[in-house]
């Protein structure tokens, strides 16, 4: 790429980039020659070597300076990466080391600013909202009108967002100056060479079908993603109980555990990930522009039941497309039936006991927070105690039904 530094293009070449994209081919000549860039392309078009690119090499120019925060993405230069999940005394410790760049999501960036002493962005030059329309539709815009007053207005700021959003729009014009726009993507395009079908089934039998089709197209990697953080405990449990080397990943769980689920699915220790869409903070047409190794056949399928129809009509408006049928033969299916249902019924039996388990842990953690002694003290007692049988009473009932 011209104007790329060759240790760059060298960095690039190990990591198989062979070719700028197109959102690359139109953002870098801009970025390196000193531009605000607004960038307009989906998930999976390359934004990343867009912005990266020429922070990298800015920082290549002027080793010392320890300036850039980017959000979204992890860099190979010294970093810190600033999320929720992980305890803010570790990580004030590693912004006390001033790295180049910082990696944040805007409410825990804003959590270090007004509580962590001597941290500040006043030295900041460069600044990247990747996925800015996702950024803003997850409520963060009173963090970013945060940060945006505490930053140097002598910066370079680059906007990325697979939408032009009303959101994005003002952001834009609060955040940039004089910014060139670059788009390579219409409002909803969908990434091509991806195999797209719907799977119509009763809406008992999802798991019946969701095994069949992990069985015919075993030996792959798959992402299943379900409607609530239960559903996607107990789908990961009932299809370990298969056999299947499935693991979940969803809001409720640390951000350690978080990490391990996507690191063990990612060195292929576990083929199937299970997670909640909030988690991975996907929705349809982003969930079409995640991209595996170059060639390599990839399929989407959208399973509907009577239930979704609805649903599925507004997302084949989205994207323009009528999906075909995935055919399955249902009396193939259907033998499956007796081992899913003993695998439903051990996933529900051990999650009803690991939830138990975790609400006594809590009400123990609340009990010990407060002792009295006295009257008062035994009223307290006697309160906590027909509060934690009644709470117990409440989610037993629940699992029942």
């Amino acid at each position: 790429m011209k104007g790329v530094v060759d240790v760059l293009c060298d960095a690039c070449e190990k990591l198989k980039w062979k070719h700028p994209s197109k959102i690359q081919r139109e953002a870098l000549p801009l970025a390196l020659q000193g531009k605000d860039v607004i960038g307009l392309a989906e998930t999976g078009s390359g934004k990343t070597g867009a912005f990266a690119l020429p922070i990298l090499q800015a920082l290549l120019e002027n080793p010392q300076r320890k300036d850039s925060l980017c959000t979204g993405y992890v860099s190979v230069w010294s970093q810190a990466v600033i999320v929720g999940g992980i305890d803010m005394m570790t990580q004030s410790l590693q912004l006390a080391k001033k790295p180049h760049i910082v990696i944040a999501t805007p409410g825990r960036l804003v959590d270090h600013l007004e509580n962590t002493k001597g941290f500040s962005l006043k030295a900041l030059k460069y600044l990247v909202m990747d996925e800015a329309d996702r950024i803003l539709n997850m409520d963060f815009e009173v963090e970013v009108e945060k940060i945006l007053k505490v930053i140097p207005k002598q910066r370079r700021t680059y906007l990325y967002s697979a939408t032009m959003t009303k959101k994005v729009a003002k952001l834009q014009r609060a955040s940039l100056n004089d910014p060139v726009k670059v788009e390579v993507s219409t409002k909803y395009q969908t990434v091509e060479k991806l195999q797209q079908y719907y799977l119509f089934m009763p809406a008992k039998f999802k798991d019946c079908y969701l095994v069949s089709i992990l069985n015919e197209l075993a030996g792959n990697s798959f992402m299943v993603f379900c409607g609530t953080c239960n559903n996607t405990q107990r789908t990961a449990l009932m299809l370990r109980n298969l056999g299947l080397t499935a693991i979940p990943l969803h809001g409720q769980m640390g951000q350690v555990k978080r990490l391990g689920s996507l690191n063990k699915f990612k060195s292929k220790s576990r083929s199937i990930l299970i997670a909640t869409d909030v988690a991975s903070r996907i929705t349809y047409t982003e969930l079409e522009g995640l991209r595996g190794p170059a060639g390599q056949e990839k399929r989407l399928l959208l399973y509907r039941s009577k239930y979704d129809v609805e649903l599925y009509q507004r997302i084949e408006q989205l994207i323009e497309k009528k999906l075909p049928l995935y055919k399955t033969e249902e009396s193939e299916v259907m033998l499956l039936m007796e081992r899913v249902s003993e695998a439903q019924r051990f996933a529900k039996v051990y999650h009803r006991v690991f939830t138990l388990k975790v609400c006594r842990v809590y009400l123990a953690l609340t009990r010990s927070k407060i002792t009295l002694t006295g009257n008062e003290g035994t009223r307290l007692r006697r309160r906590r105690k027909a509060e934690e049988e009644g709470t117990m009473t409440r989610i037993q009932r629940n699992h029942q039904a």
